[in-house]
């Protein structure tokens, strides 16, 4: 009898990965190959004894959303060198990863889940881990009454809305904030399609609408937007907004045209 389980896991069991969700990336990213077949679904139900390949991973930071935040930062022209930084939603730390590695000083790795971080994360001097953190409930004594220089959001199950005013009391006058907009989590309850996606794209250009003046409302104002080089877990395109707490000189793309844009460059990659 042929003994099967998700791919994800037999790599975690196989110690090929630390953990699941680092497994998961490599298998959503195309590295992984099962008797010579790439399989990139990580909950696809194998053979525990099937022949594992592991290609090379070419993502340099600890998970794959530290590539969504280098596509940010130089998209809009960042630069982090002796940045105070918040990452709100750090998860594994792919966004605090990529802000270390481009120059930042100090991170505030904030999540409301626990055990996530990357250990080489926990163990680097410039990481403040704040784990079973609710960042709505955050002030600017928690980050030792410095504001912050830039922050990067990235959150699931909560609207943006929810957290934009704690980020507005935390940044600089001067600072910057990158959030990654989620259509899944930012749309109405009807609109969410099957497996939580959202493929249509007049909800993805009213989400973007919404999330920019959910910003205004709080004082950060959007500078620019584009799409995330990457899909999310599930597979919904998401996109990267650029807000500061002075108004734009430039104005903004046209928001229909990214939303276009993205889902020419990203469709039938999920």
């Amino acid at each position: 009898m042929i003994l099967k389980n998700r791919l994800d896991i037999i790599l975690t069991e196989r110690g090929l990965f630390a953990s699941r969700e680092k497994a998961r990336a490599s298998i959503m990213a195309g590295l992984v190959y099962v008797d010579g077949q790439r399989i990139d679904k990580a909950g696809t139900a194998v053979d525990t004894e099937a022949q594992i390949q592991i290609k090379e991973n070419l993502c340099p930071y600890v998970s794959r959303g530290g590539l969504k935040l280098e596509k940010a930062l130089n998209y809009f022209s960042f630069h982090l060198d002796g940045a105070v930084c918040a990452d709100i939603g750090a998860s594994t730390g792919g966004f605090t990863d990529c802000m270390l590695q481009k120059g930042a000083s100090k991170v505030f790795a904030i999540d409301v889940g626990y055990g996530q971080l990357d250990w080489k994360l926990r163990n680097d001097p410039r990481v403040v881990n704040m784990e079973k953190t609710n960042v709505r409930y955050l002030d600017i004594d928690t980050v030792g009454r410095e504001r912050l220089d830039f922050i990067s959001i990235d959150v699931s199950f909560i609207s943006l809305k929810l957290v934009f005013p704690v980020a507005a009391q935390l940044l600089s006058d001067t600072g910057s904030l990158v959030c990654l907009v989620k259509p899944q989590f930012e749309a109405g309850r009807q609109q969410v399609g099957k497996k939580g996606i959202v493929r249509d794209r007049a909800v993805h250009k009213e989400v973007l609408e919404k999330v920019i003046g959910y910003g205004a409302e709080n004082g950060l104002f959007a500078h620019g937007f584009t799409y995330s080089p990457v899909r999310g877990a599930k597979g919904n395109i998401e996109y990267l907004l650029y807000l500061k707490k002075t108004s734009p000189e430039d104005p903004l793309p046209e928001i229909a045209s990214v939303v276009e844009e993205s889902h020419r460059k990203l469709e039938g990659n999920e």
